[in-house]
């Protein structure tokens, strides 16, 4: 059984990974290859399930519709069944090829009766706005992640506006035509679908002719013209990446900001990108990690650039020393000198070389962050001593039911009615400095500790959950991290972070605040101490559970930092106040 390459969307992509081997058993929908172009970079799955007997590409080819990519010996008889439903495909797909290679004749001569028609009349050109649906995305839905146009932009034909990513593919759309953006029809964050109205663009309409037939170009070529564009591209790609290595670099990070805070215009972006061979996803978190990709060594076939040299890069970056700036700014991470030579045994002593895990690796760009924000940690102590005695009255029946009720499940439930009254802890400064973005909803992180390290999964809208409820969601996604089996949705979409120490020690700790969050709280161990009495004119000993509340001083000022902080510890000592 041939398995056959999908419509891409494209007239070719290259194979940048093959996920399977001769001898794998595999089942229908599973990835086999990772194919990427200029446009999109997307994971093919198998559309049948059998054992792989060949493998009929090799990394680095051109791949376009209908090329066979594996071949399979199907289990049972569904190899039979497989060929019986192949052969009406077959048929429809030479008939599709034939109504392709028509229409550029139809059309050929239907441009000769249009240029014929008006050789002897100008002709007027006028400004129309026309609706634009989305082309075949691969899958049956995706999420918008990026747009990269604004309402008022000027585009070109094919120039990339919207970025859209599924668990599949990532996904560049082009312009479908020459103009001026009128109206964006979507939202970052939506999920969008094939054929769906996305954006609105004013054109002469002898542009939106040509872009209808640009548009209308045959995908199918010959046998014998396929070469010569995979040579052509070959030979581009190559001279790209010896001029990436041999001009400066003039442009920074695609999101570096300005001294005024805006990002980088469209025309900057695309003038830093030209050079570079990469495909979207690879792209994206070169903008996740701020990254100038521009500066990246590719190490795959033709100098393309793979996450793992992002990961070099920066890795790279870390340990190199870098001139400080003229004017005398102060250093970011990314410029710390380089480790002295510790060779010398009699000075340093015997050292020993440990590679971080994964995921440290991939923390330290985000933890980078906080070297540009003003953050500062708010503290204070909250008597818990009645809420103790109230879990350790509940927690024996809440066993008995398979949920552990920890302190910690009070602390997200009176944090998270805390940000409803004060919401500015539950929101986002805006990228040029001047709004801020306000949560409706809680999504709480909670800091989880694993063995590769910390994470931090998502308890969604946690105001409308009770005490029970959350220590539920707290017990399922700590065993969820410590199995490595947390999927993107729980990582996700958090508004604040709660960084528990729990028994582990340590009177307070200052928390990093996890940008674009503005805050994050930090609980120690809860100990014995003792409280004035004023009532009784003495001390008494009460429990009392130390808070460290770190915040953005940019959105937050110290005098709301202590009273929100004061705010949950009350909270804290009594629940009841969240029915008030």
């Amino acid at each position: 059984m041939d398995i056959k390459a999908p419509d891409l969307g494209v007239d070719s992509a290259e194979v940048s990974e093959i996920m399977v081997a001769v001898g794998d058993v595999i089942a229908k929908d599973d990835n086999i290859i990772l194919l990427e172009s200029d446009k999109a970079s997307v994971e093919v799955p198998s559309s049948a399930a059998g054992k792989v007997t060949k493998i009929s590409v090799a990394i680095g080819d051109q791949v376009s519709e209908g090329m066979v990519l594996i071949e399979l010996e199907s289990e049972t008889n569904s190899q039979d069944e497989s060929q019986s439903v192949q052969t009406p495909a077959a048929d429809t797909q030479e008939k599709s090829l034939d109504t392709e290679q028509e229409e550029p004749q139809k059309e050929e001569q239907s441009d000769k009766v249009a240029v014929e028609s008006n050789t002897d009349q100008p002709v007027e050109q006028e400004a129309t706005a026309t609706t634009h649906a989305l082309p075949d995305l691969g899958v049956d839905e995706a999420q918008v992640s990026e747009i990269m146009v604004s309402v008022g932009d000027m585009v070109t034909a094919d120039q990339s506006i919207l970025l859209i990513e599924s668990d599949k593919a990532s996904v560049e759309v082009p312009a479908p035509q020459a103009g001026k953006v009128e109206k964006i029809l979507i939202q970052v964050g939506d999920m969008v679908a094939n054929g769906q109205d996305f954006i609105v663009i004013i054109g002469q309409s002898s542009d939106n002719a040509n872009a209808t037939s640009e548009a209308k170009a045959p995908v199918a070529q010959s046998q014998d013209s396929k070469p010569a564009v995979s040579e052509q591209k070959t030979d581009s790609s190559q001279e790209a990446a010896k001029q990436a290595t041999t001009e400066p670099k003039q442009v920074a990070s695609t999101t570096a900001k300005s001294s005024t805070g805006n990002k980088l215009t469209e025309a900057q972006v695309n003038e830093k990108m030209v050079d570079v061979y990469a495909g979207p996803a690879v792209r994206k978190l070169a903008r996740q990690l701020g990254v100038d990709i521009s500066q990246v060594t590719g190490s795959a076939l033709n100098a393309r650039i793979l996450k793992e040299d992002l990961f070099a890069h920066v890795k790279q970056s870390l340990t190199t020393k870098q001139a400080a700036p003229a004017t005398g700014a102060g250093v970011s991470r990314a410029s710390l000198p380089s480790l002295p030579d510790m060779s010398n045994v009699e000075i340093w002593g015997e050292t020993e070389t440990q590679d971080l895990t994964r995921l440290q690796k991939v923390s330290i760009p985000q933890l980078n962050y906080n070297t540009y924000l003003p953050q500062v940690t708010q503290f204070d102590l909250s008597d818990i001593t009645e809420t103790e005695q109230l879990r350790s009255e509940l927690k024996g029946s809440m066993k008995a039911e398979g949920v552990g009720l920890t302190i910690l499940a009070f602390i997200v439930k009176a944090t998270a009615y805390a940000l409803t009254q004060h919401p500015r802890f539950n929101s986002h400064l805006s990228d040029d400095n001047t709004q801020v973005i306000l949560r409706k909803s809680v999504n709480m992180g909670i800091a989880v500790a694993t063995d590769d390290g910390l994470i931090v999964p998502v308890i969604k809208n946690a105001h409308e959950k009770g005490i029970k409820q959350i220590a539920i969601e707290i017990g399922e996604l700590a065993i969820k991290a410590r199995d490595k089996k947390l999927s993107t949705k729980d990582l996700q979409g958090a508004s604040f972070t709660i960084s528990s120490q729990g028994i582990l020690g340590g009177t307070a700790f200052t928390p990093l605040v996890n940008w674009p969050q503005v805050g994050i709280l930090g609980a120690s161990e809860a100990t014995m101490q003792p409280k004035w009495n004023a009532a009784k004119q003495t001390f008494e000993p009460r429990l009392m559970l130390p808070l460290s509340l770190s915040y953005d001083h940019r959105v937050i000022n110290g005098a709301d930092a202590a009273v929100f902080t004061r705010y949950v510890a009350t909270l804290l000592a009594d629940p009841r106040r969240i029915l008030l």
